[in-house]
């Protein structure tokens, strides 16, 4: 192995571990939300299909992803609106507009149709945002590119605040 291969290996370590804590915050913030019977919110599980077994007493399979992904969370506010979002992590200094996929778009695309609240949390290190699904379509007139940096996310900040990722908190970008 070489030293890039070695360097990019643990990189991507890092990065699935980084990514994993983001998603451990929105759960958090999912159980409180749920708690203070606010919204129940689930992280939509990824398709899976066995291909082979590895071990079957202890559980360990080989799986491939089966279709696209759709948007990771899904869940109903208290007064029965649905909400639908996405989850992006970087430790780049900017999100790039293209981190949501063709299917992810559509999905979401078509639950703002149907009324749905829809938006992208976005985590840039430790800052974290909330950007309306429809400002996120227009990044590129909006910003002027086809990427946000913290300059741009301003206005969508999201206070965590005791333990607790306040990602569904009143402010002016859950408007719809």
């Amino acid at each position: 192995m070489t030293a890039a291969q070695y360097r990019a290996m643990v990189q991507g370590k890092v990065n699935r571990a980084q990514g994993l804590s983001f998603e451990n915050c929105i759960e958090t913030a999912c159980i409180h939300y749920k708690e203070q019977r606010e919204a129940y919110i689930e992280k939509t599980p990824e398709p899976m299909r066995v291909i082979g077994v590895l071990d079957r007493i202890k559980g360990i399979f080989k799986a491939v992803f089966q279709k696209a992904a759709q948007p990771d969370y899904k869940g109903t506010l208290v007064g029965g609106r649905s909400v639908v979002f996405e989850a992006k992590h970087t430790e780049k200094d900017r999100i790039l507009q293209n981190a949501v996929t063709e299917e992810q778009w559509d999905a979401l695309d078509c639950h703002e149709a149907m009324g749905a609240l829809c938006f992208v949390v976005v985590s840039l290190g430790l800052k974290y945002y909330r950007v309306p699904w429809a400002k996120w379509k227009t990044m590129k007139e909006d910003c002027g590119h086809k990427y946000m940096n913290a300059a741009d996310l301003t206005g969508y900040e999201i206070p965590y605040q005791n333990g607790i990722l306040r990602f569904l908190d009143p402010s002016p970008s859950l408007q719809p």
